[in-house]
């Protein structure tokens, strides 16, 4: 597969969850986003590594977990779309 494309949206979700993680510690903000996107990077090889949402039951739309966070993606046309990257506490937004 070897594409991962990230969404305006789930770009957004990153840079709030460094400027939230950032008010106690900016050098933890970024070591944490750091190793959340290392963590996405085992979709490069194995994009169907994650569970199917439970919210849309849909088996191209997939969620790996992190930490307390929730990375949604999509498979389609060799790639991997990051839809959200989102706290396990929130709803989930309307992405499909």
């Amino acid at each position: 597969m070897g594409k991962v494309i990230w969404t305006r949206k789930a770009a957004s979700h990153l840079e709030s969850i460094h400027q939230y993680i950032s008010r106690d510690s900016v050098t933890y903000a970024s070591r944490f986003i750091k190793s959340l996107i290392a963590q996405i990077s085992i979709l490069k090889t194995l994009p169907f590594s994650g569970r199917i949402v439970p919210e849309f039951n849909i088996e191209n739309i997939k969620e790996l977990i992190y930490k307390d966070y929730r990375i949604v993606y999509e498979v389609k046309n060799n790639a991997v779309r990051i839809l959200a990257v989102q706290h396990g506490n929130r709803l989930l937004e309307n992405l499909v």
